[in-house]
This record gives structure tokens, C-alpha cells and sequence, in this order.
């Protein structure tokens, strides 16, 4: 068999700004979907999407900021709702009794 010759075809990477990771991560923080924020922006799989959150949140700064401020607030309704729940079962126990 002949040797094949062979086209020697340079592939550039694509680089990204700061600027434009962290808005992606942003929109996977408002409930864009990781698959989503990857066919809108382009990107050629959400494993870079991933990727970029945890470089973002390991570095710290308004990603970390964001997810804190996220816990903290579900942390705070998590709470309420348990102490809700805890009164409604006292109410139940209370009404029970009585019949």
C-alpha cells in the first residue's frame, strides 16, 4: 500500500474570558439547565460549564458569594418551614386528643 500523505491541519483553541465564564456559571446559578447554558453559548459540551463553576468557587469571589448567600437562604426557609411543620403536628396531636 502507498503511503498516505497526511494534511497536517492546526486546530486553535478557543479561548474564553473571565468575564464570559462567569456569566455562564451565573446563568447555571439562576436555573439554566448546564445542557442549555452550553447550546446557547455555543460551548461544545456542559463539562466545561462544570468545570468553570468549580474553578469559579474554589478561586472564590461573586460565584461563591452567590452559592453562600443561596444556602444561607434556604437554610433560613428550611427552618421555617420545620418549625411550621412542627406546629401543625402539635395542633394535630392537640385536636386528636380532644374527639
Amino acid at each position: 500500500m502507498a503511503n498516505k500523505q497526511r494534511k497536517t491541519v492546526k486546530r486553535t483553541r478557543r479561548t474564553f474570558t473571565r468575564d464570559f465564564k462567569q456569566q455562564a456559571v451565573q446563568m447555571l446559578l439562576d436555573g439554566y439547565s448546564a445542557s442549555s447554558v452550553s447550546e446557547n453559548l455555543g460551548l461544545g459540551s456542559t463539562n466545561l460549564v462544570y468545570r468553570w463553576k468549580a474553578e469559579l468557587v474554589a478561586e472564590g469571589g461573586p460565584v461563591a458569594e452567590t452559592l453562600d448567600s443561596e444556602v444561607q437562604e434556604l437554610r433560613e426557609e428550611l427552618r421555617r418551614t420545620q418549625r411550621e411543620r412542627d406546629i401543625l403536628k402539635k395542633a394535630l396531636a392537640i385536636l386528636s386528643q380532644q374527639e
